[in-house]
């Protein structure tokens, strides 16, 4: 029973770094057996502005717009999340939090952890993030891993300096084993239902 993981890249920024660790986890989560991954960039699943006249959690059916169920239907399929994301002002990006206010029960019994960056290695949006997942039913696994100071492991052009995120390579194995133990149980859970 192979797992489906969705790697989430937050930034739709110009000249962003989300992309660079969000590459960087996939090649980490396709070591893992058994497993399927795949990068659901925001850029690609640019939704309007969430001003629903009711709840996701009262949908039923499809949504409003092809866009959104396009969303939906991914986020559906997935079996657990890897949400890379930077913290602006001490929280998460408006595009993050459009995309997860959408929906309701794609999310819901799924196991999701993070892949954060910035100043405090993105240690206050992983927090609060850990919060929403919770209203949403999903389970947020402990372990995440903190990029620190991303803005010193670029070279002048933008690439990745060599090497730089090595060492948290041992983190994101650590974060991995969980969030498959926690996606292979909840995946059988659910199938239950």
């Amino acid at each position: 029973m192979s797992l489906n993981i969705k790697v989430i890249l937050a930034s739709v920024r110009d000249n962003r770094f989300g992309d660079k660790p969000a590459n960087w986890i996939m090649e980490q989560v396709k070591k893992e057996e058994g497993v399927v991954v795949e990068l659901l960039d925001l850029r690609d699943y640019e939704l309007p502005i969430f001003a629903e006249g009711i709840s996701p959690a009262y949908v039923q059916g499809e949504y409003k717009t092809p866009e959104v169920n396009r969303w939906a239907g991914k986020i559906a399929e997935a079996d657990a999340f890897i949400i890379v994301t930077p913290e602006y002002n001490h929280g998460y990006p408006s595009s993050l939090k459009n995309n997860i206010d959408y929906l309701y029960k794609e999310w819901n019994n799924k196991p999701v952890c993070f892949v954060a960056y910035g100043s405090t290695g993105g240690a206050r949006v992983t927090q609060q993030l850990r919060e929403v997942a919770i209203e949403l039913q999903m389970a947020p696994i402990r372990n995440s891993v903190h990029i620190m100071a991303p803005w010193f492991l670029t070279e002048t052009d933008g690439s990745l300096k060599a090497g730089v995120l090595d060492v948290y390579v041992k983190p994101a194995e650590n974060m991995l084993a969980q969030l498959t133990w926690w996606a292979n149980a909840l995946k059988k859970a659910r199938s239950t239902e």
